[in-house]
């Protein structure tokens, strides 16, 4: 039986990616590439609608690569590589702007809410034509499957919508792709402001695990959590969402029940419980952040895994943007 294809991919916008980040969508990475035939890429055009010093780029598009090798994502069973390094992905990007309505993008609500955010004369164009790139992203690699998140399924739509678009006018060219929503697994919340979720857009990274910081940095992280009235580890998201937040994180990295932990912690105060999530947190991202940081001491072989991902990728993208460009009627 052939496998589906499943194609994700994450921007490198920071030094490290985050708790949230690790539960919400890559631990899923890893497991995804066991049955699939998975495609993982970092995006590091999309990273450009941010205005970013080159050598922190550079910096931080390796340490993405590294962190996700460190966190299981593996060259033997999947395709890890750089979008930069696959030129077709701007080429379908340009197709797809020329197929997309201007109402349409417009409607696309990431441009929304950061244009109203900043002014449409503050927002570069890249950030309109955002979506049409993660299209092309998308159909280069005739993806079965998108691991996506609940809030980016609108993304899949105009993808869908495009490559139909395009299959209707011109002739086949596109596998119309199916969200794949992230099983709704463990909800990380930030640790200062447990009602909000742990993002990299936060206030204060304060309240943000990140995998790359050191035991000791997320040790005083998880001591300084904001907590709750009371004294009783119980999980209760209204009235405890500091305490619930941080029984969730224990939960979803040490594997126990939530109910189980709360009976550990019986008639004990926060100042153990605590401590207790922050040697949970520690044991597991330890050798994680080891790893990464071992594959960035040896750049020449990280650069040699992203070269043999870029080289698959391309065989894969170059037979599409052959077959799209010939249905386009353009001389080759």
């Amino acid at each position: 039986m052939t496998r589906k294809r499943v194609l994700s991919g994450i921007q490198p916008t920071h030094d490290s990616f985050h708790l949230g980040n690790y539960l919400g969508a890559l631990k899923q990475w890893v497991d995804l590439q066991e049955e699939h035939d998975a495609f993982y890429c970092v995006v590091d055009l999309h990273a450009l609608t941010i205005e970013t010093e080159p050598a922190l780029l550079r910096k931080r598009i390796l340490a993405s690569a590294a962190q996700l090798l460190a966190l299981g994502v593996d060259p033997d069973k999947c395709t890890l590589f750089l979008q930069s390094h696959v030129p077709a992905h701007n080429q379908l990007g340009w197709i797809m702007e020329c197929l997309a309505g201007f109402g349409e993008a417009s409607r696309m609500t990431q441009f929304k809410d950061k244009s109203q955010k900043t002014g449409t004369d503050r927002t570069v164009v890249g950030l309109f034509t955002y979506p049409m790139l993660q299209a092309a992203d998308i159909l280069l690699y005739q993806a079965d499957l998108v691991p996506v998140g609940e809030d980016q399924r609108q993304h899949i739509e105009l993808t869908r919508d495009l490559a139909g678009r395009f299959n209707s006018r011109y002739g086949q060219a596109f596998q119309l792709p199916d969200a794949y929503i992230l099983k709704s697994g463990a909800k990380i919340n930030d640790l200062q402001e447990p009602t909000s979720k742990m993002s990299k857009s936060a206030n204060s990274m304060q309240g943000v695990i990140e995998l790359m910081d050191t035991p000791e940095i997320n040790v005083k992280k998880i001591k300084s959590a904001m907590t709750d009235t009371g004294r009783e580890v119980v999980f209760d998201e209204k009235e405890k969402p500091g305490i619930s937040n941080l029984l969730t994180i224990h939960s979803a990295l040490s594997g126990k029940k939530i109910s189980d932990i709360e009976k550990e912690y019986e008639g004990k105060g926060y100042g153990d419980f605590k401590a207790g999530v922050a040697e949970v947190v520690v044991e597991v991202l330890r050798p994680i952040r080891q790893r990464a940081l071992e594959l960035l001491e040896d750049e020449t072989y990280l650069l040699k895994i992203l070269t043999g991902g870029a080289l698959k990728a391309r065989a894969v993208a170059e037979k599409t943007m052959a077959n799209a460009y010939q249905n386009l009627g353009l001389v080759q």
